[in-house]
């Protein structure tokens, strides 16, 4: 019988696990078959959870339910300097909590990934409605009419729905299944560093560019780990038996 030129995913990685089918090469090419595998497939999915989660926060953005609440500054927050440079990081944000879902193998895995993120970014948005809140203006050094960026940002995502910041709790949700995922293709600790440290500068540039405050970011994490922590476990007791990690 002749060979296929283009083997289906599962006969190229070996033993399998539930976060996809791990084989005994290295880890590069197996990160590598992850992203292309069904590529424009996930690409379709990403972009259309994408659309319909920022339907829902404009609306509750320009449409608050009732009065909104000015969220109160801590020491943190005057100690942090206003940071045009953080926008980088802060936008970076829609490249990163794509790269989990990116890195599924399977449509089951990609449903089942969207339904949880899709729960915690539900919570968040009720959250909004029945507590609508905006961040103080900031009073800044710099004109921010001279940082085109900032234009385009406050033109689109203007400083309200403040808490629980959304931006630091999908990251901080993106980074455990990261780390989960690079923890089981064996990659070097460097890479795995790497997630950790571009979650820092998402989280940081919330702050530096003061479209949140302190607050909202730890509110940010509680609902990430609210929702991460179970999310990776009932993904673990709910795998197939021929998709459970092999000892």
């Amino acid at each position: 019988m002749p060979l296929s030129r283009n083997p289906p995913l599962h006969d190229t990685l070996g033993p399998a696990s539930p976060y996809g089918l791990c084989g005994t090469d290295s880890w590069a090419p197996q990160l590598l078959r992850r992203v292309r595998h069904r590529f424009f497939i996930k690409f379709a999915a990403i972009s259309a959870f994408n659309w319909i989660f920022f339907l829902a926060y404009f609306h509750l953005l320009r449409h608050p339910a009732g009065p909104v609440t000015e969220m109160p500054l801590t020491a943190l927050d005057d100690w942090i300097p206003f940071s045009p440079a953080a926008l980088a990081a802060y936008v970076s944000l829609w490249v990163y909590t794509g790269v989990p879902a990116g890195l599924m193998t399977s449509l089951r895995q990609l449903i089942i990934y969207g339904l949880w993120i899709g729960l915690m970014c539900g919570a968040g948005l009720a959250l909004f409605y029945v507590f609508p809140t905006a961040v103080p203006a900031p009073d800044l050094p710099v004109d921010v009419a001279q940082h085109p960026g900032f234009a385009l940002l406050q033109g689109v995502d203007s400083a309200g729905n403040a808490f629980p910041s959304l931006h630091v709790a999908t990251a901080l949700f993106s980074a455990f299944w990261i780390e989960r995922i690079l923890g089981h293709l064996g990659t070097p600790a460097w890479l795995r560093a790497l997630n950790w440290l571009w979650l820092c500068l998402i989280v940081y540039s919330t702050l530096a560019i003061k479209q949140h405050v302190v607050l909202d970011v730890l509110a940010g994490m509680a609902l990430a780990a609210l929702f991460a922590w179970p999310s990776m476990r009932w993904f673990m007791h709910t795998a197939p038996r021929d998709v459970q990690p092999t000892r």
